[in-house]
């Protein structure tokens, strides 16, 4: 794992977003089209903000991905992550195609599936993730499952994480944070060619440490990131704050 720190959240955002657009170029460059994996959060604000302004990227060649869901909110809902992706990426640049997870699908399992199938059938060039406050990678809390090898997974949120969303003001209350949701797998995600970690905000602080210094273990799943070949922490001041070696 290569780490980078910013003086801020902007010029973070701002790198991470270049290091993503870079992949993006050169699989169209290579192979005619390319395929990116979208992350939501506070931890994205600034990346997409960034990604969506970069120059040279033919987006009708490249296809989006979903990288996790509330299971049971609607889009419309402040808190929906689909809701998020289309304001903020989907709506602003002219993508050959998204492929979203649908929260409130009769069979969720059945959802799994389906983008899973759509997910695996091409190489994903870059994914875009964040840590949160528990180290969660994804939607896959605390102890994460490192072995599965589906691409998406129905997961039950832990409190830690739930009061995360509440904190960031997503939702009124914890009690109106869902208790699960729909999560690409640790495994999947790991098998992006290139992963994009991007992690601002002085509350992130100790996650981060546990992520780089500590242990490879479930109990703190984005450390699994430090086994893959080609991933890039992307942090301002604040997260880094926490580090023996800046």
């Amino acid at each position: 794992m290569q780490i980078e720190t910013y003086s801020d959240a902007a010029a973070m955002g701002r790198a991470a977003a270049a290091r993503g657009a870079a992949a993006l170029r050169g699989a169209i460059a290579e192979r005619g089209s390319a395929a990116l994996i979208v992350a939501t959060g506070a931890s994205q604000f600034e990346v997409l903000a960034a990604l969506v302004t970069e120059p040279d990227i033919d987006w009708s060649k490249v296809t989006g991905f979903h990288l996790d869901e509330y299971l049971g909110l609607p889009a419309d809902h402040p808190a929906s992550f689909r809701g998020y992706l289309r304001e903020r990426f989907v709506s602003r640049v002219p993508l050959a195609a998204f492929h979203e997870l649908n929260g409130e699908a009769a069979d969720p399992a059945a959802e799994c599936d389906r983008v899973g199938a759509l997910l695996t059938a091409q190489p994903i060039d870059v994914a875009f993730v964040g840590i949160g406050e528990n180290a969660h990678l994804a939607f896959n809390d605390p102890p994460a499952d490192f072995e599965t090898r589906a691409p998406y997974l129905i997961v039950d949120l832990d409190e830690a994480c739930r009061r995360q969303q509440h904190g960031e003001g997503w939702f009124d209350s914890l009690e109106a944070v869902p208790k699960q949701a729909l999560s690409m797998s640790v495994r999947q995600i790991l098998a992006s060619l290139t992963i994009v970690c991007s992690v601002p905000d002085e509350r992130k602080a100790t996650a981060v440490k546990a992520t780089v210094e500590g242990p490879i273990s479930p109990d703190v799943p984005a450390s699994i990131l430090r086994e893959h070949a080609n991933c890039t922490l992307f942090l301002d001041e604040a997260a880094a704050s926490g580090l023996a070696e800046r």
